[in-house]
């Protein structure tokens, strides 16, 4: 999953929120430093993660991927499904999709001098392409498969990969709208737990 359904994901922790948003950024242990919660939220991104990559309904949808996508399968499917989140928000949250990615850049902001570097950097990347909102927009989708393939330290196919997305959306909405409110319980359900 990546940033828009990591935010949901986290309910109405603004705390959690954060950590979920920090996860991709933070290798290993949380610094003690961080507030409790964020760090909760940082264990939360990657137990949802875990659950994600394990979980038969989105394996079957990276084995689906043809050669050379299916090595960056995980990539695609993360941020495909947050276009299908932005796509169908409302039927998944009270809050509209533009107010509720509006708090989450604002809590980022208000947060900034605890977010890593590389956090912060693609913070002015949420702010110009209105994300995590704008997941909802396939261009924006498409652009942020580029940047993501000039991230990666090999070539790869990565910001090659819409067409093939495009026509596998039937498929994978039908994943997502299988997958995801089993992950949405998973993830209530560990939040009550913690």
């Amino acid at each position: 999953m990546n940033v828009l359904a990591h935010a949901l994901l986290a309910g109405g922790d603004g705390e959690l929120r954060l950590g979920g948003t920090l996860g991709d950024f933070v290798r290993g242990t949380p610094d003690e430093a961080l507030p409790p919660r964020v760090r909760q939220g940082i264990y939360l991104h990657r137990a949802i993660d875990g659950y994600t990559d394990s979980h038969p309904e989105v394996r079957a949808a990276r084995e689906r991927m043809p050669a050379p996508f299916r090595r960056y399968a995980g990539i695609l499917l993360d941020v495909w499904f947050d276009h299908c989140l932005a796509r169908d928000f409302a039927r998944w949250s009270d809050e509209p999709l533009g107010p509720f990615s509006d708090r989450v850049r604002a809590e980022l902001h208000e947060a900034e001098a605890i977010l890593p570097e590389g956090l912060k950097r693609f913070l002015s990347y949420m702010d110009a392409n209105d994300l995590p909102a704008g997941y909802i927009d396939p261009d924006r989708v498409a652009a942020a498969f580029g940047g993501l393939s000039r991230r990666l330290s090999r070539t790869n196919p990565v910001a090659e990969a819409m067409p093939l997305l495009l026509a596998d959306d039937g498929a994978l909405r039908a994943t997502f709208e299988t997958f995801f409110p089993q992950l949405r319980a998973f993830a209530a359900d560990w939040v009550l737990q913690h």
